[in-house]
């Protein structure tokens, strides 16, 4: 199981995955945005999203959790 993080204070700028989806390796969950930039945040190993945190427009402080992919 690996929790997915903030690295950073931003927004939550787009969903990319939902709860139930497949993702590979590298795949993108999700996009933020801090100072006009977007941010994509990916997964480190293929897995199962079985949770997402998060919803769009969401503003997140570093540590919050983003995702579960199991």
């Amino acid at each position: 199981m690996a929790e997915i993080r903030a690295e950073m204070v931003a927004n939550i700028f787009e969903l990319q995955v939902a709860e139930g989806e497949r993702v590979e390796a590298g795949g993108t969950l999700l996009l933020l945005e801090s100072m006009k930039m977007e941010i994509p945040v990916l997964t480190e190993g293929a897995g199962t999203v079985t949770r997402v945190a998060v919803a769009e427009g969401d503003v997140v402080q570093e540590g919050d959790l983003l995702a579960v992919v199991e």
